[in-house]
């Protein structure tokens, strides 16, 4: 059933801007994407807007939603009240481009930092043998879409832009982690993400998690288990000593 929908979207850019409310019908089973393509086709045609697959795979479009960072595509107008207005603003994390659409290269800035994979001198060459726990937990983290929407909610960034030099955010922890955890990879990451990427700065408030739109356990098979795996390293006494002994060999 077809009913009037309004959209409070905020538009401008760098500078400065402001909401508009755009009205437009709307059917039972659509999502927010669909109310904003019908804006973008016959209210604004200059308003800027990511989007690809409209399937909740390419990450494309997130946005904030009453004030909650999620993909669009993934937002059904069956769950928002029919007399209200939606109100959609560009992620808050990352500076403005224009409307909707931000400048998200600080993430990728992160994801260059990333040391890559290492074989180990055992299985140096594809394919490797892995035991089935450790492709289940591989597998998981890579789900991730990356629509930096976990990023966007992190406080550590969100309302600290002087820690965005030193912070890679939890995209890039549970990228950490899984090459940490990874059987075949012979390279140490733990101290370079505590010491240079900003692990120590996460308190684990598990508000990444609770955004993810693959529902990836960040915090709890990602995030915590790195930051045990670096306490192992730099304050467990017994490992400690024995990493001294190696290295004086």
């Amino acid at each position: 059933m077809s009913y009037d929908l309004t959209l409070r979207i905020w538009r401008g850019d760098a500078s400065g801007g402001d909401f508009v409310d755009y009205t437009v019908p709307a059917e039972d089973g659509e999502v927010v994407l669909d109310a904003v393509h019908r804006v973008q086709a016959n209210l604004a045609g200059d308003m800027a807007v990511r989007w690809n697959c409209k399937a909740g795979k390419c990450g494309s479009c997130s946005a904030e939603v009453n004030g909650r960072p999620r993909l669009m595509c993934l937002a059904r107008l069956s769950t928002f009240p029919r007399d209200e207005a939606i109100v959609l603003t560009p992620l808050r994390t990352f500076p403005v481009v224009r409307d909707l659409v931000t400048d998200v290269s600080f993430n990728y800035r992160k994801a260059e930092l990333v040391p890559a994979f290492e074989p180990t001198a055992e299985q140096p060459v594809a394919p490797f043998r892995m035991a089935q726990v450790d492709v289940e937990r591989s597998q998981e983290f890579r789900k991730c879409i990356e629509c930096w929407i976990c990023q966007d909610v992190c406080h550590v960034i969100r309302d600290h832009e002087d820690n965005k030099p030193a912070f890679s955010g939890p995209r890039f922890f549970i990228r950490y982690a899984e090459l940490d955890m990874h059987p075949n990879d012979a390279r140490d990451r733990k101290r370079l993400v505590q010491e240079e990427r900003g692990l120590g700065m996460c308190n684990i408030t598990k508000c990444c998690t609770e955004v993810c739109p693959e529902g990836i356990k960040i915090t709890d098979n990602g995030i915590i288990p790195m930051k045990e795996r670096v306490v192992d390293v730099k304050y467990d006494p017994l490992v400690r000593f024995l990493s001294r002994r190696r290295r004086g060999a």
